[in-house]
C-alpha cells in the first residue's frame, strides 16, 4: 500500500494494490474509488485532501509490514 500526496492538485492517492484501476466510482464529492479488472478495490483518490484530512499526524498501528517514509520536500523561503 502506498500513500502519495500531490501538492499541485491537493490530492491524496491511496494505492491499495499493484493492479491498475480500470473502473472508477465517485462515492462522495471529490472521493473516487478505483477498481481493478476483478472488481477489487485498487485505490482511493481524495481531491482537496488538505481540506478533508488532518496531515499533521499519521499514526500507523499494528501493520505487519516494513514502513518506508519519504519526507516532504520543503522549499526554503526568503532569508
Amino acid at each position: 500500500m502506498k500513500l502519495k500526496y500531490y501538492p499541485e492538485t491537493d490530492s491524496l492517492y491511496i494505492d491499495l494494490s499493484s493492479k491498475p484501476g480500470v473502473e472508477s466510482k465517485e462515492i462522495s464529492a471529490g472521493i473516487v474509488l478505483d477498481y481493478d479488472s476483478n472488481g477489487d478495490l485498487a485505490g482511493i483518490d481524495i481531491d482537496h485532501a488538505s481540506k478533508k484530512l488532518d496531515f499533521k499526524d499519521l499514526t500507523i498501528s499494528h501493520i505487519p509490514a516494513e514502513v518506508h517514509i519519504t519526507p516532504a520536500c520543503r522549499q526554503a523561503g526568503p532569508a
